[in-house]
């Protein structure tokens, strides 16, 4: 089953992983990672729970000065994700096909704004921010393909003299290519706008596939399938994290944002299934639970010499969530022991912690923190609650459980194989010694 899929499988694979389009939405959430850390970290900033830090605030600051601070801060991040993300795609999209990025980030940021609805003073909220973010990919990706092949089109570029500064140059060789995209864009727009009565496009959209499409993606079975993926495809060495991750960005930062908004009301949190919600309770340790791997190395394979070095040595990183050293050092990879405990464990952690955040045992994951963030204290900063730390030692526990018989079984199959290939040495050796032997005689 192994070399089947290996040879019919992951080929393909490998080529999804490698799709320009895809890399570009991965690489363009990538690039406002930052932002959405700290647009993350002011509200935890405005609404941590805890009383007596809610005190000492109001008393050193008027509550509405302080919390205004962060107001600030995620204004200037989460506020504005679509328009950030209408670049940065659009960016990396045009530098796979060598041409100018910046030019095209700005273009496609202006084809965006074409389908922005204005309210008083300026754009709409919810073109600017998380909910225009299914809109902005499509319009990055169209008006970046469309740039790319008007630029590189000899009739449309516009020469100038010598003399003029390369800047000037540049910007008027793309004036034409330019004018053609963002006015292709426009007329679209005026065309939906004015022949399907739809003043709103962005809301529209929003209301009719965004926001169905994250409800879809908030279920158990869909939690089990975003857990199964990435830790399948790293079974057989491709980078399941990175091909996942364009799908698993698109639904975060809305949701996000949705339980942000709801917690701020005085509400509960509407998606349990975001990014945070798999850093703290799936991902520790990095993809397969691997935290509990090293943990069960410890325990029960310490006389397995191979085992035992590699576990030293993959210790440290995996505190950060960076699992490379054990995926290709023990290795899990195409192992057919280690790859069931390390597909299990993810849904099994998915399970539970799922229904312990449905049923209100745990607060859902709003807070997006550094992915490389400890477990157990990624589990508290996440859901702002001690409750989000206890239940990730709890997972980790029960990932130990699962890995142990395996890592025994594992590290057993290979003290057998190393002493069977000792005995296999020890006729030839007695061989060479009595031909030696044989050899003084003569002598």
């Amino acid at each position: 089953m192994f070399r089947f899929l290996e040879e019919k499988f992951v080929p393909v694979a490998a080529k999804v992983g490698n799709q320009r389009h895809l890399v570009a939405v991965r690489d363009g959430f990538i690039t406002i990672m930052p932002l959405t850390i700290i647009g993350s970290l002011a509200v935890l900033f405005n609404g941590l729970p805890i009383k007596a830090y809610q005190k000492l605030m109001d008393s050193i600051w008027d509550h509405g000065t302080w919390t205004q601070w962060g107001g600030n801060m995620w204004n200037a991040t989460f506020a504005i994700m679509s328009l950030l993300l209408a670049f940065t795609v659009s960016y990396h999209l045009a530098k796979s096909y060598g041409k100018d990025g910046l030019t095209a980030g700005v273009i496609s940021f202006s084809s965006y704004i074409t389908f922005g609805t204005f309210g008083e003073g300026g754009l709409s909220g919810l073109t600017t921010g998380t909910g225009g973010i299914f809109v902005a990919l499509i319009i990055a990706l169209l008006s970046s393909e469309l740039f790319s092949r008007l630029s590189g089109n000899k009739r449309l570029l516009i020469k100038m003299p010598d003399g003029v500064p390369p800047a000037v140059t540049k910007s008027f060789a793309a004036l034409l290519p330019s004018i053609i995209t963002v006015g292709t864009f426009a007329l679209v727009r005026t065309i939906i706008s004015t022949s399907f009565d739809i003043p709103d496009i962005i809301s529209s959209f929003y209301s009719v596939v965004q926001e169905p499409f994250m409800g879809l993606t908030n279920t158990w079975a869909a939690g089990l399938l975003l857990a199964f993926v990435p830790v399948f495809l790293w079974s057989f060495g491709i980078h399941g994290a990175n091909i996942i991750d364009p799908f698993m960005q698109t639904i975060n930062l809305p949701a996000i944002a949705e339980n942000l908004k709801a917690i701020n009301a005085g509400e509960t949190a509407p998606y349990i299934i975001n990014k945070p919600f798999f850093d703290a309770f799936v991902n520790m340790g990095g993809s397969g639970t691997t935290i509990a791997l090293v943990i069960a190395i410890f325990l029960f394979a310490r006389k397995n010499k191979q085992y035992s070095a590699v576990g030293k040595v993959g210790a440290a990183p995996a505190l950060f969530n960076i699992n490379e050293p054990l995926m290709f050092g023990l290795p899990i990879i195409l192992n057919p022991i280690l790859v069931i405990p390390f597909i299990l464990t993810p849904m099994v952690n998915v399970t539970i912690a799922y229904f312990a955040t449905k049923f209100g045992l745990v607060p859902a994951a709003t807070i997006a923190a550094p992915w490389m963030m400890p477990p157990v204290i990624n589990g508290w900063l996440t859901t702002q609650s001690w409750t989000g730390g206890v239940l990730s030692l709890v997972l980790i526990a029960i990932s130990v459980c699962i890995y142990l018989p395996f890592i025994m079984m594992s590290s057993k199959a290979a003290n057998d194989k190393l002493a069977a290939e000792k005995q296999a040495t020890k006729p030839n050796q007695s061989v060479v010694m009595k031909k030696e032997e044989a050899e003084k005689v003569e002598v």
